[in-house]
């Protein structure tokens, strides 16, 4: 089994534990390659160096993604369409992606190697406009979001759905989410939590002037388009981690991509359990 290996030394406390997670890769794969970003740390990368950064249909068997759910979003730019499956080990935070911890990593690995999991296919959304602004790199596994940059003053955004004209939001910006991305940003700005299984896209407005504005969940085979209007300065775009500011004569159509990313999983999936234990639903806290 080729497994490729990303993630990121990002605080020297974090060594001992990365070169932990380096043994036991190297004790049950002959074939490991790591990205260039832990390759170079001294005395951890003694693999081969993936000299790509995008990987090709059939290169690697997995990706391990090794940080938290940003490292996540990072790997999904790496995979591309090349449906290489995605196992995130958890050594961020709350790991709502990454969900193994190292704890369980041993274990969790020697199933790898005997092919003991299942692939969910995760659903993408893709942000295309005129100028090509993010190339063949213009997908997100969480959301597209347009807001405000460096000024003060808020947005002005015209939404249209198909050919059908939706709403003017005026507000500091505008997300469009996955139901992977439900529980990311539009989360955090009063969007709902959509299953992942689910074929939705969400639209959720940040700090909307109009208060009578509320977040809207539509069929993801419908088309987005998003106009800045011409008396706001610039604004930023963004795919998940990735982010251009641009003026606003650029036209943004959002769409569900044509391709998905699978995240490795084990044994039955609760979703609803990964809900409860990360964001503590129906925890008692007099307890």
């Amino acid at each position: 089994m080729r497994v490729a290996v990303h993630g990121r030394l990002r605080y020297e406390a974090d060594r001992p534990r990365l070169e932990a997670i380096f043994q036991l890769l190297n004790q049950r794969f002959e074939e490991v390659f790591y990205t260039p970003d832990l390759a170079e740390i001294d005395g951890i990368g003694n693999g081969s160096v993936i000299q790509n950064t995008r990987f090709e249909k059939d290169q690697f068997d997995v990706l391990v993604s090794i940080g938290g759910d940003g490292t996540i979003l990072d790997s999904v730019r790496k995979v591309g369409r090349s449906a290489i499956p995605i196992f995130g080990v958890n050594t961020g935070r709350l790991g709502f992606l990454a969900s193994t911890p190292f704890e369980e990593l041993g274990q969790m690995l020697d199933r790898v190697k005997n092919g003991d999991f299942q692939v969910d296919q995760r659903t993408l959304v893709q942000a295309s406009t005129k100028q090509n602004l993010f190339g063949e790199d213009n997908f997100a596994l969480n959301e597209v979001s347009v807001h405000k940059s460096a000024t003060s003053s808020m947005l002005v955004v015209k939404a249209f759905l198909d050919d059908f004209f939706l709403s003017t939001y005026w507000a500091d910006g505008l997300i469009v989410s996955t139901p992977t991305g439900s529980t990311g940003y539009s989360l955090s700005t009063g969007g709902p939590i959509i299953a992942p299984s689910t074929s939705n896209i969400i639209i959720t407005p940040i700090a909307p002037h109009n208060l009578n504005v509320r977040p809207l969940v539509i069929n993801d085979n419908t088309r987005i388009t998003l106009k800045i209007e011409d008396n706001d300065p610039d604004f930023m775009i963004s795919l998940d981690s990735q982010s251009k500011v641009v003026g606003t004569d650029v036209e943004i159509q959002v769409s569900k991509a044509d391709f998905t990313v699978g995240l490795v999983r084990f044994g039955e999936f609760d979703y609803f359990e990964t809900l409860r234990s990360k964001l503590m639903w129906g925890h008692d806290r007099r307890n």
